[in-house]
């Protein structure tokens, strides 16, 4: 039997000599190795090997997000973009774990670049000399970032936070756009949103983490406010789909994208306390009462409201319940966690419902749950963690209004520089697929391939 081969557009040849050079690259690259117990690094006697374990097991949990949401958004849209809208998600494995290990990490957890005032230094985003191709990337922990388990485990756990971020915004826009564009997107975004983001709040010598004393314990404020964002700016430049109305493909994908989200967010949030110890305990009671909160009240706020209990609808209330908790899970009680996950998920039911939001086409409205979850989140954060002036019920008034001034800042960063990344991606590779291949799906029209 013959086959058809397709044309072979420009685009996708520059993309293949990329991946050759960058493997060629890493052939020839010969790493430097450090010295135990000099400069940034201590010996391996201070590995503990719980802790290695633990943080083994909890980048294991956090990858198996990505396949997840790949379920949960797969089963919502239409049955002609299911493998679509899934691949979308599961290339982010591929494509940011390349970025991470040859710049993204170096971006984000290298030597701050920045400003100095009054003789201390604020990172806006990390150097891309201190860490390419992982080097100085070894076996040995780092002092301040990762002083228990060795550095390159430190590096792979946060890799698997970089790769869910991008993934994460393709509910906005599913169903109507190219997938080579997507993936230019999302190499940009990686580089000139998150990357910077991740430097100012996780590092050190970060500017959000140390200026404005920013309380982020696993990526409410790194990972979903700047998905929600980039999401509802994506929404706003490709336009609405030209038919919204479609059935979900299939339910029991959405249930099992919960399921393994759910799951794989102990890894996320507990995972994120870089050790086996009560702060990870702490972490991963908070992440399943939280969440569980949330979905009983998005159910019944449902029902008050006139509108059916569904599977779809408890999905969503446990997913946002996952992301309102996550920048708290460290620094609140069980108890306070209920309240959490209880409020967030009305405030984002309303959202998702509301009529502003229904004129912009927010194809898996990520920004009323991710986007509203982080920003709920970060102030819950603010409001709730314990600790002397950690935040407003506990004395720190000043810690509160820095955490508000941080929101209104990240906002409009990830919002703005989203729309400018969606704009040069655009010029470069036009984003939306033609219309006849939007009415066809874009698994025939993207992939060749259909779930029938």
């Amino acid at each position: 039997m013959k086959i058809k081969l397709m044309k072979v557009g420009l685009k996708w040849k520059v993309a293949f000599a990329i991946i050759t050079i960058i493997a060629i690259a890493g052939l020839f690259w010969k790493p430097v190795v450090d010295v135990p117990g000099t400069g940034e690094f201590l010996g391996e006697e201070n590995i503990v090997g719980s802790d290695v374990a633990w943080i083994l097991a909890a980048a294991g949990l956090v990858l198996l997000m990505t396949p997840g949401l790949s379920f949960f958004y797969g089963g919502m849209v239409g049955k002609k973009n299911v493998i679509s809208t899934m691949l979308q998600s599961f290339i982010a494995l591929g494509v940011i774990s390349i970025l991470w290990v040859v710049v993204g990490f170096s971006l984000s957890f290298g030597d701050s670049i920045g400003f100095t005032i009054d003789g201390e230094h604020y990172g806006l985003i990390g150097n891309p000399l201190t860490y390419p191709f992982f080097n100085h990337v070894g076996t040995f922990p780092h002092k301040e970032m990762a002083s228990t388990i060795p550095f390159i485990l430190f590096a792979l756990f946060q890799m698997k936070f970089a790769v869910i971020t991008p993934a994460l915004i393709t509910g906005s826009f599913a169903e109507r756009v190219r997938f080579i564009s997507y993936l230019l997107f999302m190499i940009l975004f990686s580089l000139i949103i998150y990357t910077p983001l991740c430097h100012m709040v996780w590092h050190p010598e970060g500017l959000l983490n140390k200026y404005f004393g920013v309380k982020d314990f696993a990526g409410g404020t790194v990972v979903h406010m700047s998905a929600g964002f980039a999401a509802l700016a994506g929404a706003l430049v490709l336009g609405k789909r030209k038919n919204r109305e479609h059935k979900p493909a299939n339910i029991p994908f959405v249930l099992l994208g919960t399921g393994m989200l759910w799951f794989g967010w102990f890894g996320f949030n507990a995972g994120s306390a870089l050790g086996a110890n009560s702060t990870a305990a702490l972490a991963f009671g908070t992440t399943t009462i939280a969440s569980a909160s949330a979905m009983m009240t998005w159910i019944l706020f449902d029902r008050i409201n006139g509108r059916s209990v569904s599977a779809m609808g408890a999905c969503i209330g446990a997913v946002v319940g996952l992301v309102a908790i996550t920048p708290a899970c460290g620094f609140v009680t069980v108890p306070e966690s209920l309240f959490i996950g209880f409020i967030t998920s009305i405030v984002s039911n309303y959202l998702m419902n509301c009529k502003l939001l229904k004129k912009i086409d927010d194809t898996l409205d990520v920004f009323a749950c991710h986007g509203m979850g982080g920003i709920m989140g970060m102030i819950l954060t603010a409001i709730f963690a314990h600790g002397e002036n950690a935040s407003l019920l506990h004395g720190g008034f000043g810690v509160f209004g820095h955490h508000m001034a941080a929101l209104l800042l990240v906002s409009v960063f990830t919002f703005f520089g989203s729309l400018v990344i969606y704009k040069l991606t655009d010029c470069i590779i036009h984003l939306r697929v033609s219309d006849r291949a939007e009415f066809e799906g874009l698994d025939i029209s993207q992939h060749n391939e259909s779930i029938d």
